[in-house]
């Protein structure tokens, strides 16, 4: 029995370990049965639409943008801006034009795609005087081999 080259696949493929998994197809769903007020249009850049937020919670990346009567215009690109400030870009769809809108057009979002600000805040501070549960250390397990446990000769 021969030790040289190592162990996994000899030629190509994927080492003997799990193989490929295919992608996470993200098909285009259709309007949603609700859409709110999600902001208004500032203006282009760069063939993209700045838009300032008008709704208290935050937008999810690459989440599709709408008019009132629910016809797609794109997707939201970058969510910037402060905490009390947002603001978004969102990449228009083919055939959409971001220079097409003039300022103060609103768009809208399907509800399920806002994600509430308390996500983004810090969490609150423990009240004082009761400490919090430490984890246990992530040592050795106790009557195990050390450094063993993945096969082969003499754990």
């Amino acid at each position: 029995m021969s030790f040289r080259g190592g162990r996994g696949a000899p030629r190509g493929g994927f080492g003997g370990r799990g193989g490929g998994r295919g992608g996470f197809q993200q098909r285009d769903m259709g309007p949603p049965a609700q859409v709110l007020e999600m902001g208004k249009f500032l203006h282009a850049c760069e063939g993209e639409m700045v838009c300032e937020s008008i709704n208290p919670k935050v937008p999810q990346f690459n989440a599709q943008m709408f008019l009132e009567n629910k016809t797609s215009i794109g997707k939201i690109d970058e969510v910037l801006g402060p905490i009390n400030q947002v603001y978004f870009t969102i990449k228009p769809s083919e055939g959409i034009q971001a220079t097409s809108f003039k300022e103060g057009d609103k768009f809208y979002i399907g509800s399920e795609k806002l994600l509430p600000m308390e996500r983004f805040l810090p969490k609150p501070k423990a009240p004082p005087g009761q400490k919090p549960k430490r984890a246990g250390r992530g040592g050795p397990v106790r009557g195990g081999a050390r450094g063993g446990g993945r096969g082969g000769f003499g754990g």
